[in-house]
C-alpha cells in the first residue's frame, strides 16, 4: 500500500514538474495530456526516479558547492550547483558512491531558457531535501552492498550531460557542466574522497550517459591503489533510425553539442577519427573506456521509445501513439521493428563485452532507469535475470566475486520485468 508521504511527493510533483510528469508506484503512468512537457527533457520517466513506495525513506538535505562560482561552475541560470551528500560508516567510511543526476538535455535557446525556470537548471528550483533509495538507500536489505558507503547525488542542472563549457550572453545562459563536475569532483575530494579505498561513479540517463563520459576522469581522481568502477544505467541512447527513416536523437545531440561547446571535452580517441555528435553517443565511447564499466540497461528502453523512436514528430499520423504507451497494443510488425532496436542494442556493445573487466546487465523489458528505484534495485519482486537481481549483478561485478554478463532473452520472455505503460 502507498505510503502517505509518496503520495504527497506524487502530488507535489505533477504540480510542481508537470514538464516532467511522473511514474507511480505500479508500472502505469498518469497524469496530463502527453508530450506538453518539454521533448528535450527526459520527461515523464526520469522525474521520479525512486518511485517505488518505500517505507520511512532517508532523506538527504541539498548542499550547494559554495566555492563553484569562483570558477565559473554554475547552473544555466548562473546559481550555485549542489549535492546530496550521506555520510558511510563502518566498513563504507572510506568508500565513495557518486550518482550522477538524470534529466535529458537541451539542445537551443528556447529549450534552454525553459529548462533554467526548473530544477533542471537552477537550484533555486532545485527540492531542499530527496529520498535516497535504491543504489542510495542505507539499509543493507535494500541496497546489501554500498548501503554504508559514501553516497552523493550531483545534481543536474546544465543540460549537456556534465560536459558542456560555454555560455549565451543575450539569453544569459551558462553552459558550465564540465565545471560543474571538476568543482563537485574537488569540493568532495576535500570533504574526505581523497581517501578513498573504493569508489563508484554511476548515472542514471542523461547521468547515465554522463558516467560513461567521465569515468576515466574519475578514475584519475584517484592513486592506482584505489578500486575505482563506473555503471551507467539507462544511459546506453543509440544513434538508431526513428519510425519515419530520420534521425531524432542524432539531431538533438547535434544541438546540444553544438551549442553547449562540448566538443572540447569529449574523448579525443574518439574525435580523432568521428564527428563530435557522434562521440556524444555512447556506444561509440564505451569500447575505448579504460576504466571498469557496467552498462545496466532495458533492452526496449522506455525513453528511446517514446522520445527516440517513435516520438510525436516522427509519427504524424499516431500510427504509434497506442504502442508507445503500451508495449500490449503494439503490432506485430512494431514488435518486429523494436526487437531490431534490442538488435542494434546488442551489437553495439559487442567489442565492450569481450573484456573481463567490464559488466553487463541487459533485460528484456519496457523500462528506464532501475538502479535508484528500489522495486527494481533490489526488492521481493526485482526483475531478474537468472534468478539474478539487478543490485546482486552489480555488487558480483564491483567486488569481483564473479563476471557478469547477464543478457536476457527477447520479449516476451521475461516475466520478471516492472513494465512501465502509460495512460
Amino acid at each position: 500500500m502507498v505510503n502517505l508521504f509518496w503520495v504527497g511527493v506524487v502530488i507535489g510533483l505533477v504540480f510542481s514538474y508537470w514538464a516532467d510528469g511522473f511514474v507511480n508506484n505500479s508500472n502505469w503512468v498518469d497524469g496530463f495530456s502527453e508530450y506538453h512537457y518539454n521533448e528535450t527533457e527526459m520527461s515523464i520517466l526520469e522525474a521520479f526516479e525512486a518511485s517505488a513506495a518505500v517505507a520511512n525513506p532517508l532523506m538527504v538535505g541539498l548542499t550547494l558547492i559554495r566555492g563553484a562560482g569562483a570558477k565559473g561552475a554554475v547552473c544555466l541560470d548562473g546559481t550555485l550547483p549542489g549535492y546530496h551528500f550521506h555520510h558511510g560508516y563502518g566498513s563504507g567510511a572510506n568508500s565513495w558512491l557518486i550518482q550522477l543526476e538524470g534529466g535529458g538535455w537541451c539542445n537551443n535557446v528556447r529549450t534552454c531558457v525553459y529548462r533554467k525556470t526548473s530544477r533542471r537548471g537552477s537550484s533555486m528550483y532545485m527540492e531542499k531535501q530527496i529520498a535516497f533509495t535504491g543504489i542510495l538507500s542505507n539499509k543493507a536489505q535494500e541496497n546489501p552492498d554500498f548501503f554504508n558507503w559514501n553516497r552523493v547525488k550531483l545534481r543536474y542542472c546544465d543540460g549537456a550531460s556534465f560536459t558542456g563549457d560555454s555560455e549565451h550572453k543575450s539569453a544569459r545562459l551558462q553552459f558550465r557542466g564540465q565545471r560543474i563536475w571538476l568543482a563537485a569532483m574537488e569540493d568532495l575530494m576535500s570533504r574526505g574522497m581523497r581517501y578513498a579505498k573504493q569508489a563508484l561513479l554511476s548515472g542514471c540517463s542523461a547521468g547515465g550517459l554522463a558516467s560513461i563520459l567521465h569515468c576515466d576522469e574519475f578514475k584519475d581522481l584517484f592513486p592506482w591503489t584505489t578500486k575505482v568502477k563506473c555503471l551507467s544505467d539507462a544511459g546506453l541512447f543509440l544513434d538508431a533510425m526513428d519510425v519515419s527513416g530520420g534521425r531524432t536523437l542524432r539531431n538533438l545531440y547535434s544541438g546540444v553539442v553544438g551549442m553547449q561547446g562540448v566538443r572540447k571535452n569529449l574523448p579525443r580517441i574518439c574525435t580523432n577519427h568521428l564527428d563530435p555528435t557522434s562521440c556524444f553517443f555512447p556506444q561509440n565511447l564505451i569500447a575505448s573506456v579504460k576504466t571498469p564499466l557496467f552498462i545496466l540497461n532495458a533492452a526496449y528502453d522506455s525513453w528511446q521509445i517514446q522520445s527516440s523512436l517513435a516520438p510525436p514528430s516522427a509519427d504524424p499520423h499516431g500510427n504509434w501513439h497506442d504502442c508507445r504507451l503500451n508495449h500490449a497494443k503494439c503490432t506485430a510488425s512494431q514488435i518486429h521493428f523494436l526487437q531490431g532496436f534490442r538488435n542494434q542494442m546488442l551489437r553495439a556493445m559487442r567489442g565492450f563485452s569481450r573484456s573481463n573487466k567490464n559488466g553487463l546487465f541487459i533485460n528484456s523489458c519496457f523500462a528506464h532507469c532501475q538502479s535508484e528505484r528500489q522495486d527494481t534495485w533490489f526488492s521481493d519482486n526485482s526483475p531478474l535475470i537468472r534468478n539474478k537481481p539487478i543490485a546482486i549483478a552489480v555488487g558480483d561485478w564491483y567486488f569481483d566475486r564473479r563476471n557478469v554478463k547477464a543478457i536476457d532473452c527477447p520479449y516476451p520472455c521475461d516475466n520478471t520485468c516492472h513494465h512501465l505503460t502509460f495512460r
